[in-house]
């Protein structure tokens, strides 16, 4: 999805920015006032390559914390890793203070830390209903022989049914909860999945490009969920490549590259960094296009494209013998 069609949907989204998240100057590895995730020398390699070496990483509580970078700086690897979906060659990292090395994924989820997936994880043959009921934690029916006894299980089987349809319709899924999951467009299976992930009462949800994909008509109700998350006490830490996305609702920013954290901060200050703008985010890229083109349409903000189009017309002027020199020859 691009920037462009995402900035008018943030426009409208209330911006609840955290302060006083980290203790001293910032810098990469800056430690935070309250941290929930703690990682120290976390590394993982593929052959000879190395998808993530994070020396020091901290995520601060009660905030929402973007993960940005370039494709391949290892940002989903990383993920996997604190989530229990991939162990790492070494390293350790904490959750609420206890240790998670070595835990398997669903344990992780039970302790309350949950992650939704980039490409999304629902089981299509089931209904949107039931895949909610999967996401319910200490189920006494999962286990084989109190399965064979309703009497035991019905009553937090009608729990977790109150609970799946009230949070079907927080997500307006609720019109969709006898359908298949496998019939929902990719923005509802998206909604579905974050609704499914807080079904276990989760402490820090994980979100791996929740805006991948999306209809732009979506894009809106995704941002305000995950706002919401905030608002009722959860910690939120999403990787998101839509940079207007970004600068409106996460509270801090941490940046990847070639499996290193390079920089982090809040959204403004992360973005200004000389050596994120031109290892990530582009030089020019607060500027429209159309401001080169000449296809802009509206009225321009105060100086805005004055300085690349002078660039841009000093590197053509610049260029011009060479180009009548290649007409000559033609």
């Amino acid at each position: 999805m691009s920037s462009d069609a995402a900035a008018p949907a943030t426009g409208s989204v209330p911006r609840a920015k955290s302060t006083g998240l980290h203790k001293g100057d910032i810098r990469p590895g800056v430690p935070k006032v309250d941290p929930i995730v703690v990682a120290d020398g976390v590394k993982r390699t593929f052959g000879g390559l190395t998808a993530v070496d994070v020396e020091h990483l901290e995520i601060p509580r009660g905030a929402i914390t973007a993960l940005i970078g370039p494709n391949g700086a290892g940002k989903t690897t990383l993920f996997n890793l604190l989530t229990g979906f991939d162990k790492p060659d070494s390293g350790t990292w904490t959750f609420e203070g206890r240790s998670l090395a070595g835990v398997p994924a669903f344990k992780v989820s039970q302790r309350g830390q949950v992650r939704t997936f980039q490409l999304t994880k629902s089981l299509g043959l089931l209904t949107v209903l039931e895949n909610m009921k999967l996401g319910a934690k200490g189920q006494i029916g999962e286990s084989f022989w109190a399965g064979l006894f309703p009497f035991l299980w019905r009553k937090q089987e009608e729990e977790a049914e109150a609970k799946a349809l009230e949070l079907l319709t927080r997500f307006k899924l609720d019109a969709k909860k006898d359908d298949f999951a496998a019939s929902l467009s990719g923005g509802q299976r998206k909604l579905l999945e974050m609704a499914r992930a807080l079904m276990s009462d989760p402490t820090l949800v994980m979100l791996d490009e929740p805006m991948a994909g999306v209809n732009p008509a979506l894009t809106q109700s995704l941002l305000e969920h995950i706002l919401d998350l905030k608002e009722q006490g959860m910690t939120v830490l999403f990787v998101e490549h839509d940079m207007h996305m970004v600068r409106h609702i996460a509270d801090w920013v941490v940046v990847m590259a070639e499996g290193k954290v390079v920089a982090e901060g809040p959204p403004d200050t992360v973005m200004k960094d000389p050596a994120v703008i031109d290892a990530y985010l582009g030089a020019h890229q607060d500027v429209d296009l159309g401001v080169v083109t000449g296809r802009y349409e509206g009225e321009l903000p105060s100086g805005a494209g004055e300085e690349l189009a002078a660039e841009i017309e000093h590197e053509h002027e610049a260029d011009a013998p060479a180009q009548q020199k290649r007409k000559g020859r033609a």
